[in-house]
């Protein structure tokens, strides 16, 4: 099958052209029909399955057919990202496909002025695909009318949900016309998923590319049974002896995946990590050279690893294992895509033995084992309680990444009126339950410690975040 028999027009079947495609993927293969048909969709799919040009292809010909005229554009169509790396890719596409039509678009996040965004918004566009926080924003500045949306796209909605962005999602679906089209994308179904569909979604064609919570086939995974104490000298040993040279590893919080790039250089390793904490530019100059071959090894958090846009990753390394089993599928899935082949190698201690069964129950098999001869586990060794990461306990250490509060729980306290031009955006920069742009770093204070008062409002912490989908039909 070609792009020619999914019913796009000319111009969008050149620019596809352009950029060196010629047969759909089976996501676009589906969902492209649907969408033009003005149906609903509930897409379960994984990264590099193509789902961005899934949807942005039928939504730039559905808006094309009722173009506007050369006066004021209203926003025509929403998406919403999890991350800003997620948004700006997703922009790029957008532009990518829509280069050949007279349609306007731009992208608006955190971490950057809001001056400028607010001077491209004036101007009108048809297309606007945006973080929640800055959105939120925009529409509190009075620069920004959704009334007149027609297409709705929230891409990666497990993540959004994940990072606490739920409120936020609420308070922009009342924002919206109670008349349009809704595209829900998910990398997993979860039961918050699920309920998030049932408001929002009206009679939906259920897509699904791969099957519900698993990883891709492609993928070879391997778990190294160690212990907690030599799972960096066992990481340096794999990498050097097998001649790894594209390594992305991910560690459970912000300030393991620092200390873990700092021991792989001393190693001998090129290595850099990139997380919340870091800021908009050390995260594109960390990815830039890994994609060069400059770095070797990239070590992530899961929020931070959901805004990568990498082609052909051949290696992924679960230094720690998730506290949420899903979190496993998505850390994976950054390897084996489009088809390739790829390796995913779990370091497991004695600790994470119930992790590792949880994600087995999960994806409904056991994941092959090899105990290293010079790196076997010490069977003295007793298993302790794992205090950081998302869904645990808070580590006595700092904030770590501290589960967000339920709904309902009293969250911050209301600031002055005419203080919060840039409230959400702030929030996210401070590394509260926003993650599109960077944080400020954590303290290391012990628990025990007595606060200082302070005026600013308590945040939310988010449990994650993330997004990442490339910018060409196969990310």
């Amino acid at each position: 099958m070609s792009f020619d028999t999914l019913g796009l027009s000319a111009e969008l079947l050149r620019a596809v052209s352009e950029s060196g495609y010629s047969e759909p993927t089976p996501i676009q293969r589906q969902a492209i029909p649907v969408i033009l048909e003005g149906r609903d969709i509930m897409g379960g799919a994984q990264t590099g399955t193509g789902k961005t040009a899934g949807f942005t292809l039928p939504m730039l010909q559905l808006l094309n057919q009722h173009a506007q005229g050369k006066g004021q554009r209203p926003v025509r169509a929403l998406v919403l990202t999890p991350t800003r790396e997620l948004a700006a890719q997703v922009g790029e596409s957008v532009a990518t496909y829509g280069r050949h039509l007279p349609l306007k678009s731009t992208v608006i996040f955190g971490g950057v002025k809001i001056g400028p965004q607010i001077n491209t918004l004036r101007h009108g566009v048809d297309i606007l695909v945006a973080t929640p926080g800055r959105l939120l924003d925009h529409v509190q500045q009075k620069t920004l009318d959704l009334s007149k949306v027609e297409i709705l796209v929230l891409d990666e909605a497990d993540r959004m949900l994940d990072m606490g962005f739920i409120h936020d999602i609420r308070k922009v679906l009342a924002l919206l016309p109670n008349r349009r089209q809704n595209l829900l994308f998910s990398a997993t179904f979860s039961g918050e998923i699920k309920t998030l569909a049932d408001s929002l979604l009206n009679s939906p064609t259920l897509i699904e590319v791969a099957r519900r919570n698993t990883a891709a086939e492609t993928v070879a995974q391997i778990v190294y049974p160690v212990d907690k104490k030599r799972k960096r000298e066992l990481l340096s040993y794999l990498i050097g002896s097998r001649n790894w040279r594209q390594v992305l590893v991910f560690t459970r919080t912000k300030h393991g995946a620092n200390r873990l790039a700092q021991q792989l250089e001393k190693d001998g390793l090129s290595a850099a990590a990139i997380h919340g904490n870091k800021s908009q530019g050390a995260r594109t100059r960390a990815l830039a050279g890994f994609k060069a071959g400059d770095v070797r090894v990239l070590v992530a958090t899961d929020i931070a690893a959901r805004g990568l846009d990498i082609d052909q990753l051949p290696h992924v390394v679960n230094f720690e294992l998730p506290n949420v089993s899903e979190d496993y599928v998505h850390r994976i899935g950054r390897t084996g895509r489009a088809g390739n082949e790829g390796e995913a190698a779990s370091l497991v201690c004695i600790d994470e033995h119930k992790l590792l069964k949880d994600i087995e129950r999960l994806l409904k098999r056991s994941i092959p084992q090899e105990v290293l001869p010079g790196y076997e586990p010490d069977p003295s060794i007793k298993a302790e309680p794992i205090r950081n990461g998302r869904n645990s306990t808070r580590h006595t250490h700092g904030r770590a990444d501290k589960p967000r509060r339920k709904e309902g729980r009293p969250g911050r306290r209301k600031r002055a009126s005419g203080n919060r031009q840039e409230s959400n955006t702030q929030q996210e920069r401070k590394g509260g339950n926003r993650s599109d742009s960077s944080s400020k770093p954590t303290s290391s204070r012990p628990a025990n410690a007595r606060q200082r008062p302070t005026n600013k409002p308590a945040r939310r912490s988010g449990k994650r975040r993330q997004g990442g989908e490339t910018p060409s039909l196969l990310g």
